[in-house]
């Protein structure tokens, strides 16, 4: 058991005895995703210490912003927002964290403030979800009575992701609104 340890510990090394920046990352993205199977069966306070964790080995733009996500589903929407402004500083291409502030705005009622975000993260590089912002966009829009700018949105989320029951059911709510 000690040797194992051992040559693991030596594994992680290189020559001069520095973690090499890759197997940082590795065991990054380990405990990231621990922290994330922790996160979805409701064990945030273990969610939490396991994104930390992570992000002290090798700090992405990911593990912050779902870290920020945690901290949302506990209710503290300035850390969420916090967690996520420092996602934007490790990679400012990455598009959820700009959404995430966006919807925490959106949440606190801060619907002006909202807006630059949601704008932000439709023009970011790096998103999987582009489709989320400007859902977001249109229902600060429904909100502030812009309906012409909130049916614009909904149909570029659809645009993006034509399958989004969301988008599609709030441009036909629209729609008869309008009518």
């Amino acid at each position: 058991m000690q040797r194992s340890r051992r040559r693991r510990a030596q594994s992680t090394r290189s020559d001069n005895g520095i973690v090499k920046p890759e197997e940082r990352l590795e065991k990054a993205a380990e405990l990231f995703q621990s922290a994330f199977e922790a996160q979805m069966r409701g064990a945030l306070d273990d969610a939490v210490q396991l994104y930390k964790k992570s992000i002290d080995i090798y700090p992405t733009a990911e593990a912050h912003t779902f870290l920020g996500w945690t901290y949302s589903f506990q209710g503290s929407l300035a850390d969420a927002i916090a967690e996520c402004k420092k996602a934007i500083i490790v990679d400012p291409d990455f598009g959820n964290p700009y959404n995430d502030i966006g919807a925490y705005l959106i949440e606190l009622g801060q619907l002006d403030d909202a807006i630059p975000w949601l704008e932000k993260a439709t023009h970011a590089r790096r998103y999987e979800a582009p489709h989320y912002p400007h859902f977001n966009l249109g229902r600060v829009y429904i909100a502030k009575e812009m309906y012409n700018r909130a049916l614009a949105e909904f149909v570029a989320a659809l645009e993006l992701r034509p399958d989004y029951e969301a988008a599609g059911k709030a441009i036909a709510a629209l729609k008869k609104k309008l009518n």
